[in-house]
Formats: C-alpha cells, sequence, structure tokens
C-alpha cells in the first residue's frame, strides 16, 4: 500500500473512532439461506469458481529454491507444484502418464526428479519424463511426448496462481484488477518465508468462512476473550476493487499513533489489513509477515468445506535469534488461525444447522457489514443470479 494512501486511511479512522462511526453499507440485504445448501447451486459453484477459475496456491516462499514442490488435492485435479532446476514456477497434473497413478503423495518437500510408485517412471521437476525402467521390453515410445501434463500457472507479485484445467488460462488483470496489482508490489510478499500451516475440515458451506471474515462487528461479543484484546471493534475501513476488496481492521495500537508525525504512521501499527481474492482467499500482511486462508468445497457436500491456512514471516524483522524469532512467530500464528477454528468455523457451523432446518430462509446484512453485501452480490453476479436488492429499515420491517 503506497505511503499517500496509508495516511489516508488512518486519518479516516481517526475521524470514525472519533466520531463513533464506521463504514455503511447504505442499507440492508436479505440473503437466501438456501446459498449454503442447495445441492446445485454448490454444483455450479464449483464448477465455475474452482474447477474453471485461476487459483491463488500460495506465496513465493511455499517454493523457496530449486527442487522445492508442493501438492494440492483441493480443485478436482490433483495438482504438483514445483521451481524446477532454472527456478521457475511449474504446475503439472500429479499423475503419472504411464497409468494414470498418483506421482507425489507427500504435501511438500525437496526433490530433483519424482518417481512413479507404480513402474518408476521418472519425471524431472519441469515436468520431462527421464526414466523409464526396462524400456526394450515396454517398447520404443518418444519420451519427449510422454512429459507430466502442464497446467497453467504464473508467479506475479509474490503469489503462486495455478489453472486447474491443462486448457485455462490465468489473466492476473482479470483475477486481480490493475489497482490491486500496483497495491500488491508494495507489500513484498515474495520477500516471505513460509512459517507453518494448518487445515481444517469444518461443518458449514466455504462461503460462510469467508463470511466470518466479513465484518468486525462480532469482535467484541464472539472475540471478546481473544480478538477483542487486540482489536477494537466494529470500525473499519473498506474499499472493492472489482470484484476483489480490502479490509482495515483496527487494533488498539493506532492510540499509540496519535500525536506522532505522519511520517512515522505505517499501517500495520494500527491495522490489519485483509484482502479477498474471489472467489475463497482472504491475504492478511502483516509486520512481520503474512496469513494466507482458503477454503474449499467438498464437492457433493454443501454444508461441508476445508479451509487451509499459511503463516509466512518475514526474514530480519527481529533483533531476535532467528530460531526463537519464529518460534515466537509460530506461536502466535498457530493462535490466530485456532481463533478462526474454534470460534468463527464454529459459529459457522451453527449457521450451516440453522440454514438446514429450512425454517430459516434468509440472513440479513446489515449497514455496518459491507463486505458481505459485496460477497454475496459478487457470487450471483459471476452465477448470473438475479442480485439481491438494498433495502431500508422500513422495508425490512416490511418484508419480514
Amino acid at each position: 500500500m503506497e505511503r499517500e494512501e496509508q495516511i489516508r486511511q488512518l486519518k479516516k479512522l481517526f475521524v470514525r473512532i472519533d466520531e463513533g462511526t464506521t463504514v455503511d453499507a447504505g442499507g440492508f440485504r436479505k440473503n437466501p439461506t438456501s446459498v449454503y445448501v442447495d445441492p446445485e447451486l454448490a454444483e455450479r459453484e464449483w464448477q465455475q469458481f474452482f474447477r474453471r477459475h485461476p487459483q491463488l496456491i500460495g506465496l513465493t516462499g511455499d517454493l523457496p529454491g530449486p527442487g522445492a514442490f508442493m501438492t494440492l488435492n483441493d480443485l478436482g485435479t490433483p495438482i504438483l507444484a514445483t521451481r524446477d532446476g532454472e527456478g521457475r514456477f511449474r504446475a503439472f497434473v500429479n499423475s503419472c502418464r504411464h497409468r494414470g497413478a498418483i506421482l507425489e503423495e507427500r504435501e511438500r518437500g525437496e526433490a530433483r526428479h519424482f518417481v512413479c510408485p507404480f513402474h518408476s517412471w521418472t519425471y524431472a521437476s519441469d515436468g520431462r519424463l527421464i526414466g523409464l525402467p526396462k524400456r526394450e521390453h515396454f517398447g520404443e515410445i518418444d519420451t519427449a511426448c510422454r512429459g507430466l501434463v502442464e497446467l497453467p500457472s504464473v508467479e506475479a507479485h509474490g503469489l503462486l496462481f495455478v489453472h486447474p484445467r491443462p486448457d485455462g488460462e490465468i489473466d492476473l488483470d482479470a483475477v486481480l484488477g490493475e489497482a490491486l496489482r500496483d497495491e500488491f508490489d508494495h507489500w513484498n510478499y515474495g520477500g516471505l518465508e513460509l512459517l507453518g500451516e494448518d487445515a481444517y475440515d469444518m461443518p458449514c458451506n466455504w462461503k460462510l468462512a469467508m463470511d466470518t471474515f466479513g465484518e468486525t462487528y462480532h469482535f467484541t461479543s464472539l472475540h471478546k476473550d481473544t480478538l477483542a484484546l487486540d482489536f477494537k471493534g466494529n470500525v473499519q475501513c473498506y474499499d472493492t476493487f472489482g470484484h476483489n476488496h480490502r479490509m482495515l481492521l483496527v487494533t488498539h495500537g493506532i492510540d499509540l499513533l496519535r500525536g506522532q508525525p505522519e511520517s512515522e504512521w505505517h499501517i500495520n501499527q494500527a491495522t490489519l489489513p485483509v484482502y479477498w481474492i474471489f472467489p475463497n482467499v482472504q491475504l492478511m500482511p502483516t509486520l512481520t509477515g503474512c496469513f494466507l486462508v482458503r477454503a474449499y468445497p467438498i464437492p457433493g457436500e454443501p454444508g461441508r468445506h476445508r479451509s487451509r491456512i499459511q503463516f509466512y514471516s518475514r526474514p530480519g524483522m527481529s533483533d531476535e535469534d532467528y530460531d526463537q524469532a519464529r518460534v515466537r512467530q509460530r506461536g502466535m500464528a498457530e493462535g490466530f488461525a485456532e481463533v478462526i477454528r474454534d470460534e468463527d468455523y464454529a459459529m459457522g457451523a451453527s449457521q450451516q444447522r440453522a440454514a438446514e432446518s429450512g425454517v430459516v430462509d434468509h440472513l440479513l446484512f446489515g449497514r455496518n457489514e459491507p463486505a458481505l453485501h459485496h460477497y454475496h452480490s459478487t457470487y450471483r453476479d459471476k452465477l448470473g443470479l438475479k442480485p439481491l436488492p438494498l433495502l431500508s429499515a422500513e422495508e425490512v420491517a416490511a418484508d419480514r
């Protein structure tokens, strides 16, 4: 985020804190609970938002050097992401070209080549078939034509994108937009290193997981003994970037900026920026690193999803011994992830139970919850569904 934008946003927050105001969506929206339970809608989302859409799978630090790899199994296509011998980010279908067995079962690691456990066909990190045992028995084939099936992949702004279909395309201007791309350059995501990760299978729809990141109105209630100790509830800044958005969650650190010269202000001293990247990503840069949260639907089960949370650190940000600093930062990151699992997602599970009852036909998004308006307006627009109308208080009361 450019310096001028940081100052502009911080000044806006000071005014809102002093006046007791927050961002205003301008009205209310009723979101039908069917969007969390309808199997036909869930299938459409799976195909359009996940199977046919570029996906952010991690940061540059997930593949720190030549030979690094990671695998993903959340998008219908088994994916093997590598950094080849020249340091280039690549992605492939994680399947041997002989009989289709999964090539690499480990979630991440280092390997200069990959050996199929079925017949020992061997592939280089750039996807080339480099080993075929007993070729004289198998028969002569052109090994150049039997390399791993490559998937479209792009590394930019320190972010790793993959399309799960070989015939897919990745247009970063369409995925992120020019303004957000420019802003991401200022965060130096490419300088971060992976600190740790976790994954949760939760009994709630993937959109309910995204919804938990859509407002701070709940902080003083749901998070009264956790996040509310560090964050101010019900005050934020909010801006949209096409089908993406940015929220600024306000920490108590903003009070320490009062009286300091603007030249010493930094957005992370007073806020936690939260970027939503359509359809399923929350990216949160901090002073010392970053959090990456992704929520994936479970095909055929609208009431379940899998969340993956990765935490990254910025080397050299602490005077502590490097290993000690990583231990401390990892402990803080794991604590934050546990709050998401045990408080936010637990609440999502309770919402899911109510939605599945069929008795509650809609949820109400308030004026102070603009991200929720934007999430679901975007989802509906992408699926060609009728937009949810913006309602006044009188209209809400009249149409119960």
